[in-house]
C-alpha cells in the first residue's frame, strides 16, 4: 500500500483552521487531494466527528458480548473513509461518509454498545491492538482484506504523526498557506507524543509548486 500524509498548514506549522479568514484554502486542499486519486482516506477522530454530524450514538443494541474480530460489511467500494478512533467515539448515522464506505480502526476495549450501533448503520470495523492502534496492523489489514492499494492521510495532526513517526508514509504533501498563525497550543502538522517519538523523519524533495492565492505545495518523498 502507497501511503500519502496530505495537510494543509499555516507558515509557522500550525493545522487547525479554525479562525483562518481564507476561503480558497479548503477548496484548495480537495482538489490537491484528489489529485493522488487515493481509494482510501483516513483521519482522526476529531476530524470524524466533525465529518458525522452527530453528537452521540444510541445505546442498549446489544443482545450479548460481540466478539473482537474484524467485521467488513462492503468489501467491493470505490473509496472507503478509514477512521482512527480507538475508543468508538465518532456517532456515524450511517456507513457512508463523503461518498465512502466508513472503516472504524478500534482499540479491542471498546463497548460493545459502539459495535451493535456500527452493525446496526452497516458500517466496517476493524481492531488495531488491545487499548491503542498499532498502525502497521491496520495498514496490513487493509491491505489484504479490502485490497486498498493507496491511503490519503487527512489528519489532524496527531494521526499525521503517528503514521511519519511509524515510518509508514511514503509521501508527505503540505499546503503552505499564506499566514502566521502564531497560537501555541494549536496543534502542528504533524505531532508525536514524546513518550512516543522514535527519531526524526527523513524526507526528500520531489516538488515545489506555486498555486493560486498564495498557496505553495510542497511534496516530498520517505528518504
Amino acid at each position: 500500500m502507497h501511503i500519502i500524509c496530505h495537510m494543509m498548514s499555516s507558515i509557522d506549522g500550525r493545522s487547525l483552521t479554525d479562525n483562518w479568514k481564507l476561503p480558497f484554502a479548503s477548496p484548495c486542499y480537495e482538489e490537491t487531494a484528489a489529485t493522488f486519486k487515493a481509494n482510501a482516506w483516513a483521519c482522526g477522530r476529531v476530524t470524524m466527528q466533525e465529518i458525522s454530524h452527530g453528537k452521540d450514538y444510541p445505546r442498549g443494541l446489544k443482545n450479548a458480548p460481540i466478539p473482537r474480530t474484524d467485521h467488513f460489511t462492503n468489501r467491493t467500494a470505490s473509496q472507503y473513509a478509514i477512521s482512527i478512533d480507538p475508543k468508538g467515539k465518532v456517532a456515524w448515522k450511517s456507513d457512508t461518509a463523503l461518498d465512502s464506505h466508513i472503516v472504524e480502526v478500534l482499540a479491542e476495549n471498546v463497548d460493545d454498545d459502539y459495535l451493535a450501533h456500527l452493525q446496526s448503520i452497516g458500517a466496517s470495523y476493524l481492531f488495531g491492538g488491545k487499548t491503542d492502534i498499532e498502525l502497521k496492523h491496520v495498514v496490513d489489514t487493509l491491505e489484504r482484506e479490502l485490497k486498498i492499494e493507496k491511503l490519503i492521510v487527512e489528519g489532524g495532526g496527531h494521526v499525521s504523526g503517528a503514521f511519519v513517526n511509524a515510518g509508514l508514509a511514503d509521501d508527505v504533501s503540505v499546503l503552505l498557506v499564506p499566514l502566521v498563525d502564531g497560537r501555541e497550543a494549536h496543534t502542528s502538522s504533524f505531532e508525536v507524543a514524546m513518550d512516543q517519538w522514535k527519531q526524526p523523519a527523513y524526507l526528500k524533495l520531489k516538488s515545489v509548486e506555486k498555486l493560486d492565492n498564495d498557496i505553495v505545495w510542497v511534496k516530498y518523498s520517505r528518504a
